[in-house]
């Protein structure tokens, strides 16, 4: 045998050989990129799932935030019998600040329309507090701030901040919805 044919012969057997190599190497590249993208879309959706119930939740706690600083649910559940004009101001002011601060970290998942809208509720509850408190003698009876703060709440002909908030809130989680089917 000359040394041509002895090429041809193992070209023979090792051509075939790297043919059969190459399609295995392109249909096994082709399933592992596949199966990868199938594991990352499957993450990407598992995420957003995640993100869905995180931003959902948000908006309940934020719901439920304004629903605790609304004057007609703070003011009963702070009220003690015998405190004092200044006491109960002092105490329903730092109720406000204490939920608001409890709720601080709400507001990396929801949009900055909302937490603007939830920060400028905070103010303004606080700026009603201390102004229909300041009519008042400090020493008086707390049952007067009570009972002046109940009358501005009906007297109000507008929707009060925290109403107009929850509607904001409700907007917004109703439009999150919507986009994820």
């Amino acid at each position: 045998m000359t040394t041509a044919q002895t090429l041809l012969e193992t070209l023979k057997y090792i051509l075939p050989a790297i043919i059969v190599l190459i399609a295995t190497s392109v249909i096994v590249k082709k399933f592992l990129v596949n199966e990868t993208e199938r594991k990352r879309m499957s993450i990407f959706k598992e995420g957003m799932d995640t993100t869905l119930r995180l931003r959902l939740q948000a908006y309940e706690r934020l719901a439920l935030y304004m629903e605790r600083i609304h004057p007609r649910v703070l003011v009963p559940r702070v009220y003690v019998t015998g405190m004092t004009v200044r006491e109960l101001q002092t105490e329903l002011l730092q109720a406000i600040r204490m939920e608001y601060e409890h709720n601080l970290s709400q507001q990396i998942y929801v949009s900055a329309q909302v937490w603007k809208t939830v920060q400028s509720v905070k103010e303004q509850e606080m700026a009603m507090i201390n102004q229909v408190a300041s009519l008042l003698a400090p020493e008086a009876s707390a049952k007067e701030l009570h009972q002046r703060i109940i009358d501005f709440i009906i007297s109000n002909e507008n929707d009060l901040p925290v109403e107009v908030a929850l509607e904001v809130i409700n907007n917004e989680a109703k439009l999150v919805l919507s986009h994820q089917g």
